[in-house]
């Protein structure tokens, strides 16, 4: 079983204290769906398109589980309390086994 990862990158955040709500959902439903947060907010060198704002990077045991969490009912909740006005480049994908 190849494991699973969540990949955000937000190439803008013009308020980051508005994310509180959907952190303070987001944390526990992706720890409820099995996910390990690996990196946020953590030091960026950037190359090629240069974004370097924040970066999120959750790790699952597998591809099928980090799809599951974010499908799930938990995750679709903190969805809704993302602000509107944040940009974000969100992909599921899977590790080379």
């Amino acid at each position: 079983m190849t494991k699973g990862y969540w990949v955000s990158v937000y190439p803008a955040i013009s308020d980051p204290e508005r994310l509180t709500a959907y952190n303070e959902l987001a944390g526990p439903a992706v720890r409820a769906g099995g996910g390990r947060l690996l990196s946020r907010d953590g030091r960026v060198v950037a190359h090629e398109a240069g974004i370097t704002q924040r970066v999120v990077l959750i790790e699952f045991d597998s591809f099928e589980q980090a799809v599951a969490a974010y499908e799930s009912e938990a995750y679709q909740k903190a969805l809704v309390a993302l602000p509107d006005g944040f940009e974000r480049d969100f992909r599921i994908i899977e590790a080379i086994d």
